[in-house]
């Protein structure tokens, strides 16, 4: 393991033993459900289907299909606030 990959081990343990994961995840929900991202997803899942044909179609093909553009869809302002809520409680809980 590398450094980086090492010092982000170490910052998710951090996260996910101090309960913060799971508040972040909430937040990362609501803010996506708030700005329409989830409804768009849903849209590019429907696509998928139909272009395939549901009878063809299986849930890694909607996730490989999906899952980029999804990404991509991401607004800056929600990546924004997740990073400085991260940087936040590193700060916080530096050792």
């Amino acid at each position: 393991m590398n450094k980086e990959s090492q010092m982000r081990a170490a910052i998710n343990q951090k996260l996910i033993e101090m309960g913060e994961r799971e508040r972040l995840k909430e937040l990362l929900r609501a803010k996506l459900i708030e700005c329409g991202w989830r409804d768009q997803v849903k849209a590019l899942c429907k696509e998928v289907i139909k272009e395939k044909g549901l009878e063809n179609v299986t849930v890694e093909d909607l996730v490989a299909g999906v899952t980029p553009k999804g990404r991509a869809l991401v607004p800056d302002s929600v990546k924004k606030e997740l990073l400085q809520r991260i940087k936040a409680f590193l700060a916080q809980h530096s050792t």
